[in-house]
């Protein structure tokens, strides 16, 4: 399994030259948040849609 170093080598590798700072940080910030939701799933932190209907339905009543 790459390092988070490596992975981010990785990434650098693949913007374009002309990338902001911002773009860097975005990139990154995406990156973290996909392999956070990934992990979730691998160990069973997620809800059905059916809960997760049940436990927003209340924030969209009329």
């Amino acid at each position: 399994m790459p390092t988070a170093k490596e992975e981010v080598r990785k990434l650098l590798d693949e913007l374009p030259e002309e990338a902001s700072f911002e773009d860097i940080q975005y990139h990154i910030y995406v990156r973290e948040k996909i392999e956070k939701g990934l992990r979730d799933v691998r160990e069973g932190r997620v809800v059905s849609e059916e809960e997760f209907e049940q436990r927003t339905s209340k924030w969209f009543a009329d």
